[in-house]
């Protein structure tokens, strides 16, 4: 069983930078697959990026490759989503998750998620 607790959510304007942080509980917790998925008002969840275990492999939508950055601290139990030149349609509720064999689409255990607003 893994825990997930995303944190770093806030309200910029474009062009800025956030840090979403993803802290995990639960055993083996380095051997899994992380990643993040968005969800905006009104559409489906997204994929926006994921990382491998034990490669490290990175994995990016289209929409926020180069832009974003996605990491992983296993000493802290953390993963990390760097976001950079921030969009008004990066807006959206973030998700942090985890999963065991799946690659990149993970969907084994989700965080509650982190609100990211971005305005124009």
């Amino acid at each position: 069983q893994v825990q997930l607790v995303e944190s770093g959510g806030g309200s910029v304007q474009a062009g800025a930078s956030l840090r979403l942080s993803c802290a995990a509980s639960g055993r083996s917790f380095s051997t899994y697959n992380m990643g993040w998925f968005r969800q905006a008002p009104g559409k489906e969840r997204e994929f926006v990026a994921a990382i491998s275990w034990p490669s490290g492999w990175t994995y990016y939508a289209d929409s926020v490759k180069g832009r974003f950055t996605i990491s992983k601290d296993n000493a802290k139990n953390t993963v990390y989503l760097q976001m950079d030149s921030l969009k008004p349609e990066d807006t959206a509720v973030y998700y942090c998750v985890a999963d065991k064999s799946r690659w990149p689409y993970l969907d084994d255990y989700w965080g509650q998620g982190t609100q990211v607003t971005v305005s124009s």
